[in-house]
């Protein structure tokens, strides 16, 4: 790293409602196109930011870690402010931080945590924006049984959005996966080493399909088993799915 350079760590929140994801895109309607828009207005300049994954279209965050490069000479909470400035009121730079050359957003993560946000029956419109709304009886009980299945370290090819030969590894530790209801509101937490992309998505889906009986506890371990996704297998909508927090 050239001399005066420092690498700043940074933590955002997002509503991702009205991006089409975090990872840049061609029209700059990506998070990360925003965020580096107003990285080049301070600086001068285009510089690029890594992420710790990506994040869908639709879906949000509260803990979202960035990492950039560049020389600033006022604090971590002077870069903190000049980046907030500039930016929309659905992201939010949450700290900025100074860390050594050799942290990387992505790659010196351990761990990550997600929740998945489900409300049942009609919701009014300050909770729809931000949870699958299901209006439809459905057996909390046997989601519960299907996510302490699904919990613990598996192959979980089935729950991805991989296809053809596997282009990497699908072995995942699903240290916690569980949900909880409280009145209307169910909150599905998943932590793990790491998710394939649309996993707890998929994961959620799954479980939702559990509780519709279209899918049985025994055959939600089969796929474990198979790797083989069948079509009972949904992706939930992106609007209930949070990243919470990056663990390093």
């Amino acid at each position: 790293m050239p001399a005066g350079v420092t690498r700043w760590k940074c933590v955002c929140a997002y509503d991702g409602t009205s991006f089409a994801g975090w990872q840049s895109q061609p029209g700059g309607t990506a998070i990360q196109d925003v965020i580096e828009a107003r990285i080049a207005q301070i600086f001068g300049g285009l510089i690029r930011i890594n992420a710790s994954g990506r994040t869908d279209a639709g879906v949000h965050a509260h803990g979202q870690v960035f990492h950039f490069d560049a020389a600033w000479r006022h604090g971590p909470e002077k870069l903190r402010a000049a980046l907030r400035v500039g930016l929309p009121p659905g992201i939010q730079i949450k700290s900025v931080r100074a860390v050594t050359a050799d942290f990387h957003s992505r790659f010196s993560a351990v761990g990550k945590t997600y929740v998945y946000h489900i409300h049942l029956g009609d919701a009014d419109p300050f909770t729809r924006p931000f949870s699958w709304v299901i209006e439809r009886p459905i057996d909390l009980e046997a989601m519960a049984k299907g996510a302490a299945v699904l919990e613990g370290k598996h192959d979980f090819r089935a729950f991805s959005a991989l296809n053809g030969p596997p282009k990497e590894d699908t072995v995942r530790d699903l240290r916690r996966f569980d949900l909880v209801k409280r009145g209307k509101h169910v909150r599905i937490t998943a932590t793990a080493d790491g998710f394939m992309y649309k996993m707890v998505r998929s994961l959620g889906g799954a479980l939702v399909s559990v509780g519709y009986g279209n899918l049985s506890v025994e055959q939600l371990g089969e796929l474990l088993k198979t790797g083989k996704r069948v079509a009972r297998v949904e992706t939930a909508p992106p609007q209930g799915l949070f990243l919470m927090k990056v663990f390093y």
